[in-house]
């Protein structure tokens, strides 16, 4: 856990460093918690959840079908502005790709980038911030 809170925290910097000011964070449940309640904690953002899951087959191998919950939570308000999607790792792609074109297509949502830890090479989706790319597969 020391190692993935180090990660978070270089994540943090890289959003800030790059200068961008957003208005809210939006986590993918569950990978994108913990590292989305500390950036909510660190830039003082609102934090809103998004629940998707997917069915993996040939023993989490295989991108299954993507389920996204139809609401978002929200500590008040709608989701809206300039919005920070995070989660943990870009595997496939598959999911936060599916989920950014979802968010590009409500009006309320002025500005969208996306952060997270760890990008696999072979993923279908590049984030706007990543910690580590990962060449191979380690899970």
């Amino acid at each position: 856990w020391d190692e993935y809170h180090l990660l978070t925290e270089r994540l943090a910097l890289k959003v800030h460093a790059s200068g961008w000011q957003f208005d809210q964070i939006l986590c993918l449940a569950r990978g994108g918690m913990r590292p989305g309640d500390v950036l909510s904690r660190v830039f003082d953002k609102p934090l809103g959840i998004m629940s998707t899951s997917s069915y993996r087959a040939e023993a989490g191998t295989i991108q299954g079908r993507l389920d996204m919950a139809k609401y978002i939570t929200m500590p008040k308000g709608e989701l809206a502005g300039r919005v920070l999607l995070v989660d943990d790792l870009a595997d496939s792609g598959v999911t936060l790709k599916a989920v950014v074109e979802r968010l590009r297509g409500m009006p309320s949502i002025t500005e969208l980038r996306s952060a997270v830890i760890w990008t696999k090479k072979v993923s279908a989706y590049t984030p706007d911030y990543y910690c580590e790319m990962l060449e191979t597969s380690p899970w």
